[in-house]
């Protein structure tokens, strides 16, 4: 069992005050009671504490190598998740000097600053920035249950933490959590339902990051290198099916963007597309609104779709979208707030712009151009305004594009509709498990569900 003796944070002890969270989780021993056979425990008696920290960006040489390195991005991006990789690494000569610390697979990392309340495990050992908390567990508390408690008290982290420009966990409140802890067979009983559903999701997650990767490489294929039209060209077997090879030239023309297939045409996404085509008036607005926002939206998935009243939606919700419609956020729009839209009765904020094809055959193409690598790092770079750079719509629907033939658009949608089709049923099954989740996740963690003996059982064996 660790002890307190054990810490690597140093600084101020802990806090004597007492603040209470919502479920599992206080800062302070707190009055509230317990499930039978559960107790309060204080977290450093059962985990290790560890801070993190940045080695020095003035030396180059300190970045770069095996190490990863968690920084807030990596939270943020993967709340919840277990993490196998970060954005940069860094090295053991960073490591060495600096006060960075590489800390042990399933330790569980909660940011404390900057982003509060975001959570993540190592899938391998890692260093992190100064803005987490870092739990290395023993054997008395199961990492899995750490985090499950962690993720069900996000809201209290806004309670714990102080400060004005930033809000920020200080460490005095940070050594003085304690948690409702049930016996070890039934942490991870209470781990393995909430896993089960949580791996679930990760395998469609998988699953929907390769088939939008085959319908980009397919995308590129056509539209991008040209592979049929050059194997033709070339005299070499384009390896399609004749009648769909027929459908490409055999050589190349002049353009201003460069060669080009020989009757394709140079154009831009308003060729195929309209901008922000509709949005709710007050005659037409539902009663209830299935609202995405762009916090909701990242590269091409869309987490979260949430219902509200009429009286109660945000005054953002306006854009009408429609099955087809492809949206791109316009703030900050290197961080990849767009999705296709596979389903009619969603409205997108006006962070959004929408892009709605003139045929229906357009719609994948517009999306796969749209939102292709190159051209959101176009956006990126077009985009001003300070804390929140942004571009104007019209920006976003003026992105050049090469225009096949229209019997190319028919095959190409009939090829890629299948894979974003199945991206979208992925994702719709996800919500609806993250759903459960959700509900069962505090019920669970606060003992007011009790787990079967079978699955107390089962946990035993997971």
């Amino acid at each position: 069992m660790a002890s307190r003796s054990e810490t690597k944070t140093g600084g101020r002890p802990a806090t004597t005050g007492v603040i209470c969270g919502r479920y599992a989780l206080s800062v302070g021993l707190p009055d509230t009671p317990v499930p039978k056979g559960w107790r309060w425990t204080a977290l450093l008696d059962v985990a290790r504490l560890e801070s993190g920290h940045t080695p020095s960006r003035g030396h180059a040489e300190y970045w770069g190598g095996e190490v990863p390195w968690v920084g807030i991005k990596d939270a943020t991006d993967n709340h919840g998740r277990v993490i196998h990789d970060t954005y940069q690494h860094t090295n053991e000569l960073g490591i060495a000097n600096s006060s960075a610390r590489i800390l042990p697979t399933n330790t569980v990392c909660l940011s404390r600053t900057a982003s509060v309340g975001y959570v993540v495990v190592m899938g391998r050992p890692m260093a992190t920035s100064q803005d987490f908390v870092n739990w290395v567990c023993s054997d008395a508390i199961d990492h899995r249950y750490l985090k499950y408690v962690l993720l069900a008290e996000r809201e209290a982290f806004l309670r714990f933490a102080s400060g004005t420009t930033h809000q920020t966990i200080y460490f005095p409140e940070v050594k003085a959590f304690h948690v409702a802890l049930p016996p070890i067979p039934e942490q991870r009983a209470i781990a393995y339902i909430l896993s089960t559903i949580d791996d679930k999701i990760e395998l469609n997650r998988r699953m929907n990051e390769t088939l939008e990767a085959m319908a980009r490489a397919l995308f590129k294929s056509w539209f991008v290198d040209f592979d049929p039209v050059r194997a033709k060209a070339e005299g070499r077997n384009p390896g399609l099916p004749k009648p769909l090879a027929d459908l490409f030239p055999d050589s190349f023309e002049d353009s201003e963007l460069g060669e080009i297939p020989k009757g394709w045409a140079v154009g831009a996404l308003s060729d195929v597309a309209s901008l922000n085509p509709e949005s709710w008036s007050k005659e037409t607005r539902p009663v209830v609104i299935n609202y995405i926002d762009l916090s909701n939206v990242k590269w091409g998935s869309i987490d979260d779709v949430v219902s509200y009243k009429q009286q109660d939606e945000p005054s953002r919700a306006q854009r009408v979208l429609r099955s087809g419609d492809t949206i791109i956020g316009t703030v900050r729009p290197g961080n990849g707030s767009y999705a296709f839209i596979s389903a009619n009765g969603l409205t997108g904020s006006t962070g959004f712009a929408v892009l709605r094809p003139h045929r229906s055959e357009y719609a994948q193409f517009i999306y796969l151009a749209a939102t292709a690598a190159v051209n959101i790092e176009a956006l990126a770079h077009l985009a001003d305004g300070g804390a929140y750079p942004a571009v104007r719509p019209d920006v976003v629907i003026a992105t050049p594009v090469i225009r096949p033939s229209d019997k190319v658009f028919t095959q190409f949608s009939m090829l890629s509709d299948s894979l974003l089709a199945r991206i979208a049923q992925n994702e719709r099954e996800s919500r609806t498990l993250a759903a459960l989740r959700n509900t069962l996740l505090p019920k669970l963690i606060s003992g007011e569900l009790r787990v079967p003996e079978e699955t107390i059982k089962l946990g035993r064996r997971a």
